[in-house]
């Protein structure tokens, strides 16, 4: 198992869902919002720790 492959889908949403995040942080004034970078990286280093646990984000090789 290659877990720096994460599927063609989830690597634009996590990207997506960070960026919305931080931009909520930014308007509200929340800092619980700045955790937004969690997923902004984790969609920009093509590396998802949450792969290792659940095993569902990998490439099936043929």
């Amino acid at each position: 198992m290659d877990v720096n492959k994460i599927r063609k889908v989830c690597r634009p949403i996590r990207i997506v869902v960070g960026l919305a995040l931080i931009a909520t942080g930014f308007i509200t004034g929340i800092k619980w919002f700045y955790l937004g970078v969690i997923p902004l990286i984790a969609g920009l280093s093509n590396f998802c720790p949450l792969c290792i646990i659940t095993k569902k984000c990998d490439i099936e090789t043929k």
